[in-house]
Formats: structure tokens, sequence, C-alpha cells
């Protein structure tokens, strides 16, 4: 074979493999999440699924929050095609012009809250802060039932912990001071910090983590608590002498978004379309305590019967919850964390 022709099926090879490698390229996205087992229950529930359902790849990263996609948007340097974050933080990037806009001719949203559907963001899974008690310290079922229980120090006597963040604590605070769910928004602010107050004295500590919640329950260092439901699912199977409810639980919903600028706009779509499917929504509450953000996981038949009492965005639990409101706590974040910083540090 002369060594021109030879010459040429080399180039041809080279070309063929260079188109390959760009065809692969446009079939990579990157999502970033916020690692641990949550992240993990994400890979089986969504990222694996659909990676193989459309044939690409999806890479993987961890994110801190709004500040990090915020960094890559500001310095031109969009590293993420899909990144996750508290639904308030999707609120305040939205008002800097940090996400691409969604397109619900791809997403499909019916299922998700209207409040959780934007032009730039989408809910993606529920936490719920719920209150948590010692049953070898309240014993046969008398432990506090409400946030009004929590704060009747007189009934229920014992050491106490409430959450170092302005959004969740003042909304126990607000509950707990007889404001209804049905009338909860637009909060009184003013109104949640005096409630605050009232209980400051009996708070024996403000913990900054969902560990260091569930290490205070643990070891006995405090009888009743919010918490996180994840955390405190953990240490009831782990047969820690505690027990909860939904009732009179706070809402918290993660988002996901697009920065602006992501090279890969069209495939991150059609990838968040299926994140938020009911049948993919329907793996996530089998692998992790973290709730399906679209109601119509729980019509697919893949979540056992059994199973939708202790999950926390199921249709029974979502009644006796509330919802934090990403667009009022969005407006209204800094404000709050100023007054509640006063108010703990005092």
């Amino acid at each position: 074979m002369g060594k021109v022709k030879l010459a040429g099926i080399f180039a041809l090879a080279g070309a063929t493999l260079a188109m390959a490698s760009a065809a692969h390229a446009e079939g990579t996205i990157t999502v970033a999440s916020f690692g641990g087992t949550y992240q993990e229950a994400q890979t089986k529930a969504f990222f694996d699924p659909v990676a193989k359902e459309l044939g690409i790849t999806i890479k993987q990263d961890t994110t801190s929050g709004l500040d990090d996609v915020r960094l890559q948007v500001t310095g031109n340097a969009v590293k993420w095609d899909i990144a996750e974050m508290g639904a308030d933080e999707c609120a305040r990037g939205t008002k800097e012009g940090l996400f691409e806009k969604l397109d619900y001719n791809v997403i499909k949203s019916d299922g998700i809250d209207p409040r959780l559907v934007h032009d730039d963001w989408v809910g993606i899974s529920y936490t719920s802060v719920v209150l948590i008690y010692r049953t070898d310290v309240f014993k046969d079922g008398n432990g506090p039932k409400t946030w009004a229980d929590f704060w009747d120090v007189k009934k229920f006597p014992g050491r106490r912990a409430l959450g170092a963040f302005p959004t969740e604590s003042l909304m126990v605070a607000a509950l707990a001071d007889g404001v209804p769910m049905d009338k909860f928004y637009p909060l009184d602010i003013e109104r949640a910090v005096k409630s605050l107050e009232k209980i400051k004295p009996n708070i024996d500590v403000w913990w900054s983590s969902g560990a260091q919640a569930l290490q205070l329950l643990k070891d006995g260092e405090v009888d009743m608590a919010s918490i996180w439901n994840g955390r405190a699912t953990t240490l009831k199977t782990g047969g820690a002498p505690v027990a909860f409810s939904y009732d009179n639980g706070v809402f918290t919903a993660d988002c996901m978004i697009i920065p602006k600028g992501s090279k890969n706009k069209d495939l991150a779509m059609k990838a968040l379309a299926r994140f938020v499917s009911p049948d993919l929504q329907a793996n996530l509450p089998l692998l992790v305590a973290n709730g399906p953000v679209n109601q119509k996981a729980f019509d697919t038949g893949k979540i056992p019967a059994e199973k939708m009492p202790s999950i926390n965005s199921s249709p029974e639990n979502m009644k006796h919850q509330i919802l934090l409101d990403p667009v009022f706590w969005g407006e209204h974040q800094v404000e709050a964390q100023e007054q509640f910083d006063n108010l703990i540090q005092q």
C-alpha cells in the first residue's frame, strides 16, 4: 500500500475519531448537587436512568448553592449545566439574572406546586423541618406535638434546640404563636421575632448542621428539637428513643437551574425534564428521606402503600405542613437574617 494512500486512511481515521469525540462532548452535561447520601440517591433515581435513556454522559460535581453559581456566571466561567440549591436561593438568583429560561414545552411541570415552577427554576425535592422529642423523657406518647407545645416550657420542661436558620426558625416561631397555615403569607416577621424572643432563654443549643442536630438528640443532650426529617428518620431507624411526625412541619424545597452561559443548555433541558417527571421522582423516596416534588409520583404505582406514611411529601402528610415560600423569603432573607442574628447573639 502506497504511503500517500496510507496517509489518507490515517487522516480519515483521525477525522472520524475527532468527529466521534466531538459528538461525545455534545452528549455530556455536568450536574452539581449537595453530595453525600442525597446525591448518591439522586444518581440512582435520576442521573443514571437519564444518562442511559438519552445516551449521554452525566458528570457530577458538588455545590454549596447560589454563591457558587454566581461566581461561575459573573466570571464567564460556567462549568455546570444543571445546579441545585435551596428554592429561596433560586428566587434570589432570578433577581440577579443568573439562570437560563426554562422551556416548559420540554419540561412538564403539572404535578408540581406552582410556587415551585418559575421562568428559570423548578423544584426538585422536599425536606421537612419537624419537631422531635425523646421518648425516654416524655413517655407514653406524652411529648410535645406542636410548636405551641415546644414553646410551653411549663407543660413540657426540658432542654431544647432550634436550627440557627432564620427562615425555618422564624416560621416555627410564627406557628407557635398561632399564625394559621392558610393565612401565613405575607409573614409578619416582627411577630415571629417576638415569638422567638419568648423561647430564646430556654434554647440550650442553636444547631447549625443536620449532623449536629442528630448528635444532640442521640446523646441525650437535648430532650426536644427542630430537626430535618432525614436526620429524624436516621435516628428512629437506628433505634434512638425518639418520636416525630409531620404535623406542623415546615416544607423546604430544593430547586434546579441551568446557569446562564451553559454550553449544553438544550441537552440540560431534556435531562431536567426527566429529573422532575413522575416516574423518576417516584424513585427518590425509595432511596432517601427527601420527598418527591412532583405529586404525580404517587400515582405511578412505584411507591408501596406501606411506605406512604413515612414520606414527607405524600398526599396525606402534605396536608399538615406549610411551605417555606421561596419568593417571600427571597425578598426578605436579608432583613430576617439581620433580626435573627441580633436576637440569638444577645
